[in-house]
């Protein structure tokens, strides 16, 4: 198959090119109209496929449900927004329904199923800050604990690649320091953190902070808190929501202009409530939300933001058109920058001879005309063109 376009992403601009794709692979990578092509374009853009490594759930799924079909579903049908992989990330519970939610993700992606790809797991907690819990059930926080973690990560067969975890509460770094040596992300996140304790956590193997600005210390010109950290380390990854209500597109634009454009990485953190209507409400961790108007997800007890709704391809048009960053900083943060966080960086995130043919192709409104997961046309994107 050969697909083109005058507006291909490649080396950071975009170029009137040809994708040629065997099997799940790009073979070769071409100058438009050398060979006659079996999809033509035209002007939109085509861009690499966008990877959200937090993401909870969506058509009425939650990762911690442990239902086979609601993953398959959320993963066929999260490529209507130009996902091509993601992280199921599960939310502070019980370790018995923890478990189950990683063999779930585990049966599910040794079993098989169509759309995006699993990457791996994101373990939000239970080792977080009960000042800065948010949303997520206080019960069963706890201590961050390497042999418990050593079960978990068996029962996932390997598949957590980050761990969202109050650092300042791990004891000597035991577990950030074992994170470290597995190749498991530790990311600072629900964290009562100063930016000094951020400082010393990096200096033992944190590498990423979990959705900048929310569940953390906030920033100060006295007491600069994690905020300050995540805004100070440029070297460091940090995660941020983009849907515009859990930041403010002036605190988008100054996250995106203060860390390095390798270690942006743009995150939905979507909820079940992802593809519902304004008013309906489900149970998420324990608690019950509500979706607002503004698309957004609140705790119905507290009306604290319990999480997103935001499709990524939306994310991308705000970040760039109303946050006013730079197109090229903004698509890394979706695309090479997560890719090279969990890894898989020789294989996702670009338009190049040798990767994964995990391809979106974007109308000029953000919206998706048509993604391809490892070289299969998705039918249930828009087929517009």
């Amino acid at each position: 198959m050969i697909i083109q376009s005058k507006k291909v992403w490649l080396a950071g601009q975009f170029h009137p090119a040809q994708l040629e794709v065997e099997g799940n692979k790009i073979i070769a990578v071409l100058n438009y109209g050398t060979k006659e092509a079996d999809k033509d374009y035209g002007d939109k853009r085509i861009v690499p496929g966008f990877i959200d490594v937090h993401c909870h759930g969506a058509y009425g799924f939650d990762t911690n449900d442990a239902h086979p079909e609601g993953l398959r579903k959320w993963l066929k049908n999260v490529t209507s927004e130009g996902v091509t992989g993601l992280l199921p990330t599960t939310i502070t519970q019980s370790k018995e329904v923890l478990t189950n939610a990683i063999k779930n993700v585990v049966n599910v992606y040794n079993e098989g199923y169509e759309g995006a790809e699993i990457l791996g797991i994101h373990f939000e907690g239970p080792y977080l800050d009960m000042k800065y819990k948010g949303a997520q059930p206080e019960q069963h926080i706890l201590k961050p604990d390497v042999e418990q973690f050593k079960e978990y990560q068996e029962a996932a067969e390997g598949l957590i690649k980050i761990v969202t975890l109050a650092t300042e509460h791990d004891e000597n770094f035991e577990l950030t320091k074992y994170l470290a040596s597995t190749n498991v992300v530790a990311s600072i996140g629900h964290s009562s953190a100063t930016i000094e304790e951020a400082l010393m956590a990096i200096a033992n193997g944190a590498q990423s902070m979990t959705h900048v600005y929310n569940g953390m210390t906030p920033f100060n010109h006295r007491e600069n808190g994690l905020v300050g950290a995540a805004l100070r380390f440029k070297d460091v990854y940090g995660e941020i929501i983009c849907d515009l209500n859990h930041s403010t597109p002036n605190a988008v634009n100054i996250f995106y202009k203060s860390k390095n454009d390798e270690k942006a990485v743009m995150i939905s953190d979507g909820l079940m409530a992802k593809g519902f209507k304004v008013g309906d409400k489900f149970m998420f961790g324990g608690n019950e939300i509500e979706i607002y108007p503004d698309g957004s997800a609140h705790l119905t007890s507290s009306k604290s933001l319990a999480g997103s709704t935001m499709k990524m391809n939306e994310g991308l048009r705000n970040v760039v058109e109303i946050a006013e960053v730079p197109f090229a900083k903004a698509l890394n943060s979706c695309t090479i920058n997560p890719a090279t966080l969990i890894g898989v960086d020789d294989r996702k995130g670009r338009l190049y001879e040798g990767y994964d043919a995990d391809i979106v192709v974007l109308d000029d409104d953000y919206s998706v005309i048509q993604t391809y997961c490892n070289g299969v046309a998705q039918l249930w994107a828009k087929t517009k063109r």
